[in-house]
């Protein structure tokens, strides 16, 4: 049985989200029916049809918060020029993203094979290309350039790989900030 958590009554569009990340996250976004996740809940079918049609308009809406705080990310930092000061303040909101969104991340990476060909792994993909965009400066050294990329990839993955790690959520997310911060310090020398 999936461990998921406390479903919250009164709203069933809610609790089918909070039933299939817990599935996602267990079993793997391809092993996962829309049979088992309305069974968990005791609903039927037809109940599930109503509020979302496919698991992937499920996954979708995980997905759409975190989606447009990348979004509203990506369109401050084109508003500001390439400097190093923006740079780690692109960091530091994107860790704050990533933080609360380690869940969707694991989902993303766990289940790459499936979601790359979906709307989600598509729209991430064009979301983590913008931001590695915004970290790129043509006018600096190559190895600059990958330094700085490096630094936000490294935020990205880190993410989701530090569950392992002992500590508490913030303090990992804090850590792994400075981390990615050192590494982009390191590309202005």
């Amino acid at each position: 049985m999936v461990t998921s958590p406390q479903p919250r009554r009164g709203n069933t569009r809610q609790r089918i989200q909070d039933v299939a990340l817990a599935f996602f996250m267990e079993r793997g976004y391809e092993k996962t029916s829309l049979r088992e996740i309305a069974d968990e809940l005791g609903v039927t079918k037809a109940a599930l049809y109503y509020h979302f049609k496919t698991k992937e308009d499920i996954l979708v809406s995980l997905f759409a918060e975190v989606g447009a705080k990348v979004d509203r990310l990506i369109a401050w930092g084109r508003e500001q020029p390439r400097t190093r000061a923006v740079k780690r303040e692109l960091l530091s909101r994107y860790s704050r993203i990533a933080g609360d969104a380690a869940p969707l991340f694991h989902i993303l990476q766990e289940n790459q094979a499936t979601l790359r060909d979906l709307s989600v792994g598509q729209d991430f993909k064009q979301r983590v290309s913008a931001l590695v965009d915004l970290f790129k400066d043509p006018d600096a050294p190559m190895a600059s350039q990958v330094r700085s990329v490096s630094a936000l990839l490294c935020m990205h993955l880190g993410s989701f790989a530090l569950k392992g790690i002992e500590g508490a959520p913030e303090d990992k997310r804090q850590a792994l900030l400075a981390a990615t911060e050192d590494l982009l310090d390191s590309a202005y020398p």
